[in-house]
């Protein structure tokens, strides 16, 4: 089981190697931003290094709102990252599971996801496996209870699609750790990423702050458990630049090594 780090993409594989990182994901765009990514100069450094690569899509994107302005270009970034992202090499892209608007029906985010796939399959598919991500709050986001996450795989299934858990937003989205790789798996079937994070909040708060393991609210043993039983690679995305990851990513290697 490989470890690593959320990293600044001015040069991951330098940041990897500070960490002592054996995987590492960033962003090739803006993540609160609407602009395509600009191809890399270190693309082919990326391909060779032994470094497992996993891209994070913007945070703006949302591909099951009902909302035209949004969902449209969602769909369109989400294949150009997808695009771009293998040509780095990457494992895969990581996308959140979105939402639809206060009162509206979630059955539409769900099938705006499968249309979403649809919609990319007509332009040859996805260059690089999309991974949905878990997310930590709403009432009407798809993939933040697991009853939703049920619902949403029973649309999107059929799909090339993968899974990243993430701990912290399992946690903040009141969702028990102690047995959640054998959930996920029992509807998704597969784990490809575990965002092995800390809360700064508390369970079921639905707020996603992420915190270091020596002091947020999640036992990090759990962490280490899920990671354990998920038997896939897993990065941190936790604070405190290097010096605070390389403790967590330490951590978990002495736990995992027990």
């Amino acid at each position: 089981m490989r470890i690593g780090a959320h990293v600044d993409p001015v040069d991951p594989l330098a940041a990897a190697a500070e960490r002592g990182a054996e995987v590492v994901q960033f962003f090739l765009a803006d993540p609160q931003g609407w602009k395509a990514p600009e191809p890399r100069v270190d693309a082919a450094a990326l391909i060779a290094a032994d470094t497992e690569i996993f891209i994070h899509s913007p945070y703006v994107l949302n591909v099951a709102t009902t909302n035209n302005r949004i969902r449209i270009p969602s769909r369109k970034l989400l294949l150009a990252h997808a695009t771009a992202a293998a040509t780095v090499g990457a494992t895969g892209l990581i996308v959140h599971g979105g939402h639809v608007g206060s009162g509206e029906d979630l059955a539409i985010g769900f099938d705006n996801w499968r249309k979403t796939f649809a919609y990319a399959a007509e332009q040859g598919g996805f260059a690089t496996r999309v991974l949905i991500e878990n997310t930590a709050g709403g009432d009407n986001a798809c993939a933040r209870r697991f009853d939703a996450l049920a619902r949403l795989w029973d649309s999107v299934g059929e799909f090339d699609v993968g899974f990243c858990l993430d701990t912290c937003h399992a946690w903040a989205g009141g969702e028990d750790l102690l047995d959640i790789v054998d959930r996920v798996k029992a509807i998704t079937g597969r784990i490809d990423l575990v965002h092995a994070n800390s809360s700064r909040d508390d369970f079921d708060s639905g707020r996603d702050r992420h915190d270091n393991f020596a002091s947020g609210t999640i036992d990090p043993d759990l962490v280490a458990a899920v990671i354990r039983a998920a038997g896939c690679p897993a990065v941190v995305e936790t604070p405190g630049g290097t010096e605070g990851q390389s403790a967590d990513i330490a951590y978990l290697r002495e736990r995992l090594a027990q």
